[in-house]
This record gives structure tokens, sequence and C-alpha cells, in this order.
């Protein structure tokens, strides 16, 4: 079990940092290993003086407005620790407005300040994450937007940012452990890798078809060798009723996925009787693309790099009051600031 920080003495003390990942453990954020110095330095200090027990109140904002996420994970870090202060939060899912108090925590300044840059961390990435993807939702007008970002972010953080995304409203997520984390099971086909090893999209389609859990929908990309619509409609007539959607994802060299291609798919399918195949568009969707694609027939986005690269919400803990007395740094409104939408779930 590794030893919660307590003071700087201890940082000397953990030199088993070689031929490991550099992503942090779990028990290491927990511990404190991730924060900042200076709040070690602050607990040290506050110590010698005999103020590290002093009751606090802090609130934490964001200077630009989005949808809010990350506060389970807050949550979760607070009850391992010994000390559990009062915690009310913005609920995930909520948009709020630059600078809505967002988070209220109320203990003494040792039973959390440390962990300061921990958990405006943890906000601000999953915030920004969500906002990107509620962008896209939003966009979509009710079609399903899958995440498929795991590739675009370092593994250390692939899960917690593909939940965000199911909370900003995505219907499903193709990492694997965000969606158990989520008490879901992963959506998603093979990849080009599959079908290029197979030699041909048919073949490739037969067999996922024979291996696939019947129960699952067959969903079969059709832009790797050859027209995506001679493909698709090759592949509808190989499995049947039993194809449930293909897979569009054009490289950007053949000009991506374009509103005129999904037309004609969808025109082609409905001529061959297949209307109930659906299209999935994915490849650099944004929510301009997304809105452009709804109108051209697509039915499903799978959309990876836009919520990967959403900015995160920069966060602010400030403390409010101390001893039961408002107080705050300069420029900033000392005391509580009355907010009915926090919901207190410590």
């Amino acid at each position: 079990m590794l030893k919660r920080l307590q003071s700087q003495k201890d940082i000397a003390d953990y030199n088993d940092i070689k031929d490991r990942l550099f992503s942090a453990t779990h028990e290491e954020i927990t511990a404190g290993w991730t924060t900042d110095i200076y709040f070690l330095k602050t607990r040290d200090v506050l110590k010698a003086a005999g103020l590290l027990e002093t009751p606090v109140v802090a609130e934490v904002f964001a200077r630009k407005g989005g949808m809010f996420a990350g506060s389970e994970e807050v949550i979760r870090l607070f009850k391992t620790f010994p000390k559990t202060p009062q915690v009310e939060t913005l609920r995930e899912g909520t948009k709020f407005e630059p600078k809505e108090v967002l988070m209220r925590i109320t203990g003494t300044y040792e039973s959390f300040g440390t962990y300061e840059t921990v958990l405006l961390g943890m906000l601000a990435s999953s915030t920004g994450w969500a906002t990107a993807a509620a962008e896209c939702v939003e966009a979509a007008e009710g079609r399903s937007v899958l995440c498929f970002g795991a590739r675009h972010v370092h593994p250390a953080i692939a899960s917690v940012m593909e939940r965000a995304a199911k909370v900003a409203g995505c219907s499903a997520m193709s990492c694997i452990l965000a969606a158990k984390l989520c008490g879901e099971e992963p959506k998603g086909t093979v990849p080009h890798a599959a079908v290029l090893l197979m030699g041909d999209t048919v073949k490739l389609a037969k067999f996922y078809d024979e291996f696939v859990p019947a129960e699952e929908p067959r969903t079969i990309l059709v832009d790797t060798f050859k027209d995506e619509a001679e493909e698709t409609i090759r592949v509808a007539e190989a499995l049947g009723d039993r194809l449930a959607s293909i897979r569009l994802d054009t490289p950007g060299e053949r000009g991506g996925v374009t509103p005129d291609l999904v037309r004609e798919i969808r025109w082609r399918l409905d001529c061959a009787g297949y209307p109930n195949v659906k299209i999935v568009a994915t490849g650099g969707l944004s929510p301009e693309r997304i809105k452009i694609l709804n109108e051209a027939g697509a039915d499903v986005y799978g959309v990876g790099s836009y919520i990967t690269q959403g900015t995160p919400r920069d966060m602010t803990m400030d403390i409010k009051m101390v001893n039961g007395k408002p107080i705050a740094k300069r420029g900033r409104l000392p005391g509580i600031i009355p907010n009915p939408k926090l919901e207190r779930v410590l």
C-alpha cells in the first residue's frame, strides 16, 4: 500500500520509478503523488502554524461555460480520504455558465486541500471532453453518436474521456474499459486491417457474420477496396436482412465522407430493397459536418478527434470561508455564492 503523502519529507522515500509506464497508478493519485509540490509545502507550513485543521469552504468555477463532468471521479477520490469533506456539486451532464459555482467543498483544509491539483484536473479534462461530445450530440439531432476517441489520447485516460462522452449523451463507446465502467458493453465493428488481411470486403462480411454473436448488429466497413456504393450493395446482397448497417470511413485522400456519397448510397440501398440498412459515417467528423450529413441521410456517427480535442475548461478553486468568516483574494467575491443547482453528494 503506497503511503499517503503527509509532508515534503515523504517525497524522498519514493524511488520505485524504474522500468514502468509513465502514467500514474490509482494508488499514486489517491496518495497525493500527482499534486503540485506547493500544496504539500502549504500543508507543512500550516501544520507548523497549527492551522492545518482550520474549517474552510472552497468553491470551484470555470471561466468558460460548457457541460459539466468529472464530479463522480472527484467524489470517489474523496471517499478514499481519512476524513471526508462535505461536497455539493452540479450534476454531471448539466450545462453551466462562466464563473458559475460548480462544486462547493466544506471541511478542514487538511481533509482536501493537498488535492486541489488533482480534483481540478479531473473536472477540467472531463468537462472539456463532455462539452465537445455534447456539441456533436446536439448536431446529430437525435441520431446516435458513438465515441471512437481512445486512439487519440494516452491509454491511461482513454476510459475517462469516453466516460465523459457518455455523460454528454453519446450512445456508446469503443473503449472496452470505458464501457465497462459505465455498466455497458463496448460497441464497434472491425477495422480496415481485417478487410485488408481477408482480401475482400464481402469475404470479410461473411466471416464476420458467422463468428459474431447472433444478437450483435452486423455493421460492415465498405471503403477499403472498391467504390463504396458498389461494396455496399455487394455486402447487402451477401448478408441480406442480417445486415444492420454499413460504415463509411473514406480517407481525406479520396475526399472523405461527403454528402453526395451518403446520398448516393442511401438511394442505391433503397432502390435495391434495403431501406432498413443504416449508414454509419466516421472519419474526422465535427458538429458542422454532422449537420450536413444529416441532410444527406446518415443515420449514425462515430466521432473521435473532435471529442478528444475538446478544450479543457480551466477550473479554479477558491477558499471562500475560513473559520466561518467570508474571505477571498482580491478580485473575487468573499463568502459563499449561491447556486440552487448544486446537490449535496457527500
